[in-house]
């Protein structure tokens, strides 16, 4: 457990333990949440809303094409699902 300090500004430091444990930088957002024993600090990830937008309609795209391919082989179906969570992956390493 580790003792924070209230600074200026209501400003406090995360101990580099937990920074390095949760993938934390400079910049990362954090949600405060009032609980029962105390304050709870969970990271989250905030996106702009006209880049999901965008994908969104990509991705809707892309299954309006899938469905005009449906005479494709099952095995061609199977490889191309492989390829696009290969590249979902990539893109969300």
């Amino acid at each position: 457990m580790s003792l924070l300090k209230l600074r200026k500004f209501a400003q406090i430091t995360l101990p580099a333990d937990l920074r390095k444990k949760f993938n934390l930088t400079e910049g990362d957002f954090l949600e405060a949440e009032a609980v029962e024993k105390g304050i709870l600090l969970k990271p989250v990830t905030v996106v702009e809303r006209e880049k999901t937008w965008n994908q969104l309609f990509e991705t809707m795209k892309k299954v309006k094409d899938r469905k005009s391919k449906q005479k494709q082989g099952v095995k061609e179906q199977e490889e191309e699902i492989a390829k696009m969570v290969k590249n979902f992956r990539k893109q969300h390493a």
